[in-house]
């Protein structure tokens, strides 16, 4: 295999150039800031990506003004940019970006990713981001990529040739990873209740975070889970040592764990390295709500930023303000409520941290609807449980105040009798 520098390796952009970064874990942050050190030469060049790692210079001054960021997913490190003038968002679902690509919605002229040394038959892995990486990589002009032994290879779609890599460069920096925080009281109790709802055999689909954890930490004696999901960390874990995720009761992929990215700490990434049991697909199958309904008791997992008294979710964003994306909750709440036995879950602390309750009259100005209330059946707080699937406008009102935290209740009573008149 033949080097290069990271110099040669990004001189290949040019002014008004389309460019994709792999994300997560795989985050190519050693390609990203070099092609930031060439903003005085460079004008107009579009970056698109979901969620990177790391620090976003493109975003910064003095760098932001060669660059430009279309983000299909907006993370804490491109948060600020994305609602300032030189970055923007695509309200998209995670199971048709692909599309963006191979329909010629979106074109690339670069893309940069980050993969494993070759094995013998010179294929290298894409890692723990296979998601969109892949059609990206497929459709790209040229790709350039980090080639580093940190990387860990997974089973699946994630491969790259190395005849497919038009300039690489040697990387032996740490991957990223992202640490478990102690759930707090409110999530633990939020976790018992969702645990409740999940059967044996059921199969999950839940993000990172405390409240995923906290559902995680209290199915230590369900037995024969399986795992189709988006994305998944070191929460799973336990259950897979202890027996509890087998698979077996999958249809799809039975005994696999199947996800399209995972991010998580160092012994996540030791437990996929090699692991014929941990199965990557690209995200337009992992989402595709046609596959994600054959596997039995589907059971989504997904959380919630407010949620009005009619059963509206917003999800990714604060009002006008753009906090994340569309994401794969819309692909795995309906899919979930289309499988056999399956069930979509909301689950949400009652407060926000400022102490604003996340169950309101109204959604506030701007904000957009992540998931339709039509979609919505089990929502949960640390007070309780609801299922709102086949309720009135009255009746929704009626249980989603019985799990609000307990100083809001009077006031929506109130406003939910001047709003639907009962």
């Amino acid at each position: 295999m033949n080097f290069t520098s990271l110099e040669e390796a990004v001189s290949i952009v040019k002014s008004g150039d389309k460019v994709f970064f792999q994300g997560a874990a795989m985050t190519p942050n050693g390609l990203i800031d070099a092609l930031c050190e060439r903003y005085m030469e460079l004008k107009e060049v579009e970056i698109i990506q979901i969620h990177t790692h790391g620090n976003a210079k493109y975003l910064e001054e003095p760098y932001s003004k060669s660059f430009r960021l279309v983000s299909c997913f907006v993370g804490d490190n491109v948060r600020n940019g994305v609602n300032r003038n030189n970055g923007d968002y695509i309200p998209i679902f995670l199971s048709e970006i692909h599309w963006l690509f191979r329909n010629g919605n979106y074109p690339l002229d670069v893309a940069f990713i980050q993969v494993s040394p070759p094995d013998k038959h010179g294929f290298c892995s894409l890692g723990t981001s296979i998601d969109i990486t892949i059609p990206a990589i497929q459709t790209a002009k040229k790709v350039v990529a980090q080639i580093n032994p940190n990387v860990p290879r997974t089973h699946g779609d994630g491969v790259v040739h190395l005849s497919n890599i038009d300039y690489a460069v040697k990387c032996e920096n740490p991957i990223h990873e992202s640490i478990i925080n102690t759930p707090s009281e409110i999530e633990i109790q939020i976790g018992k209740n969702v645990s409740e709802l999940i059967e044996d055999g059921a199969t999950l689909q839940m993000g990172i975070g405390n409240i995923p954890n906290a559902v995680l930490n209290n199915l230590q004696n369900h037995k024969s889970l399986g795992i189709h999901t988006e994305m998944f960390s070191d929460g799973v874990l336990p259950l897979v040592e202890k027996g509890i995720i087998t698979g077996e009761k999958k249809e799809i992929k039975t005994g696999k764990i199947v996800t399209c990215f995972a991010v998580g700490t160092q012994k996540l990434y030791d437990f996929i390295d090699d692991n014929p049991l941990v199965h990557f697909k690209e995200a337009g199958y992992t989402n595709d709500t046609s596959i994600i309904r054959q596997n039995p008791k589907v059971t989504a997992i997904n959380s919630a930023i407010e949620i009005d008294l009619t059963g509206q979710v917003c999800a990714d964003t604060i009002g006008k303000y753009q906090y994340s994306g569309v994401g794969g909750q819309m692909d795995f709440i309906r899919g979930a409520s289309l499988s056999k036995g399956g069930k979509a879950i909301f689950a949400m602390p009652s407060i926000t941290k400022k102490g604003h309750s996340k169950i309101t009259s109204f959604l506030k100005e701007g904000a957009g609807v992540t998931t339709t209330r039509a979609h919505v059946h089990y929502v949960a707080t640390e007070y309780g449980v609801v299922n709102l699937f086949g309720k009135s406008l009255k009746q929704r009102a009626k249980e989603l105040i019985s799990i609000a935290h307990p100083n809001f209740r009077e006031r929506l009573e109130k406003e939910a009798y001047e709003r639907f008149k009962g």
